[in-house]
């Protein structure tokens, strides 16, 4: 029979959704506060529950960062928890209108008449303006935009492999003396064939005759 006081954490999760982990790592940062414990076990009340659903809300289905979580877990409706609340908000209503453009985009896609999308599409560079880092730079073209963003000292591209790679070392077989090809990366390989290999293999298994 369920206790009618309060539900253990693994009921609390999974009321939301939850692995019991992710209760407990909400509590080690103070999203939520330890709940009391009977018998030594975590009992989530009511109140309890309606404070893991406003976690779930901030951090779940607003983003929102734990330490600010925090704050509005917490309550205490001061000017602090206002800023908090009032900042997260901008920032979804923010991620709701670039993702309303992506949506109309996505929308005149189906119906653009040009075959063509990447060459052609009338609408896609201002898309790209209004929606991608390209719109940071004011140059026209997109080589040039890419030309103008100063680069960062690293090198784009590895140098090429040099020639003279293990492949050219002239190797002979353990067993049978042959050419063995050497790997460009990788072990040395020390005989020709699996064949020479597994022969060798018996050589240095097989037991001295009895005397």
């Amino acid at each position: 029979m369920s206790d009618p006081v309060g539900v253990s954490i693994g009921q609390a999760a999974a009321l939301y959704g939850l692995a019991p982990s992710t209760l407990r790592w909400w509590e080690s940062q103070h999203v939520l506060p330890e709940p009391p414990r009977v018998n030594g076990r975590r009992t989530y009340t009511e109140t309890e529950l309606r404070r893991i659903g406003l976690a779930y809300l901030c951090c779940v289905v607003g983003t929102m960062p734990l330490d600010q979580a925090a704050v509005v877990t917490a309550g205490g409706r001061n000017q602090h928890w206002q800023r908090t609340v009032k900042g997260q908000a901008g920032l979804i209503e923010e991620k709701i209108r670039q993702l309303r453009s992506a949506h109309a985009y996505l929308l005149h896609l189906l119906g653009c008449p040009d075959d063509d999308i990447v060459g052609q599409c009338p609408d896609l560079d201002g898309e790209l303006i209004d929606q991608t880092p390209r719109g940071r730079v004011a140059t026209p073209g997109l080589v040039a935009a890419a030309q103008s963003i100063p680069r960062r000292g690293k090198r784009d591209e590895m140098p090429p492999p040099r020639d003279e790679t293990p492949a050219t070392v002239s190797v002979r077989c353990d067993v049978c003396a042959s050419p063995v090809p050497q790997p460009a990366r990788g072990r040395r390989r020390k005989y020709c064939s699996r064949a020479c290999q597994q022969r060798r293999y018996r050589q240095n298994t097989a037991r001295p005759p009895a005397r």
